[in-house]
């Protein structure tokens, strides 16, 4: 057996104790939360009351759908949460899921239909690339997932809309970061208590998108 195979071995039954250990992993499973990661959310939200009832939310990279089960809770009745994958997604109450990549244009029409021309009131996105273990390779892909949602957000969000997304901290963050403070007034930086110790991941949240005078 290759020594690459038997550190990647290593590594994953170390992630399997830490996984199975984790109290918030223990805790999503008592209170039925598809993922440790509804925590998150939940931390930022309580910080600076981002889901508001009634509220048209858009919810990218959603599965397994720990976020859209806290914003759908949040939204309510009233409210409507459209959640987009590449990956399947179980149905969610008060969840509309959508399939696929959002940077086609099919995917993209589905989602139309479902605003029903409606402005987005905020769009969240927990996604991250699959690791290759090269630290600079998936940096890249993690910035380069960041910037395609902040596209997302800045077209579909109503004037004065946020936008939630995780980031890694390295190359090409303070980059997207002022990037994010041009188009939105104002940005903060959020690392909730259910965000591994180990992680670099922050997300960043920019409130009152800026509107241009053409």
């Amino acid at each position: 057996m290759k020594s690459s195979t038997i550190k990647k071995n290593k590594s994953s039954k170390q992630w399997m104790r830490e996984h199975v250990n984790d109290p918030f992993v223990q805790l999503a499973q008592k209170e039925g939360y598809r993922s440790r990661a509804a925590y998150k959310l939940l931390e930022i939200d309580v910080k600076d009351r981002l889901i508001k009832p009634g509220m048209l939310l858009v919810d990218l990279g959603a599965a397994p759908g720990g976020w859209s089960q806290v914003a759908a809770k949040k939204v309510g009745h009233g409210g409507k949460v459209i959640a987009l994958d590449i990956l399947a997604m179980d149905s969610l109450a008060g969840v509309d899921f959508i399939q696929g990549d959002f940077r086609d244009d099919a995917v993209l029409k589905q989602l139309q239909v479902l605003l029903h021309g409606k402005p987005v009131g905020l769009v969240i996105s927990d996604m991250a690339p699959n690791i290759s273990g090269v630290a600079s390779a998936d940096q890249a892909r993690a910035m380069g997932l960041a910037e395609l949602a902040m596209e997302f957000a800045l077209e579909h969000l109503k004037p004065e809309g946020s936008f939630l997304v995780k980031v890694f901290q390295g190359e090409g963050f303070e980059s997207f970061y002022k990037l994010m403070r041009s188009h939105f007034s104002r940005v903060v930086s959020r690392k909730p208590k259910a965000s591994r110790d180990r992680s670099n991941e922050v997300y960043l949240l920019g409130s009152q998108k800026k509107q241009y005078i053409v």
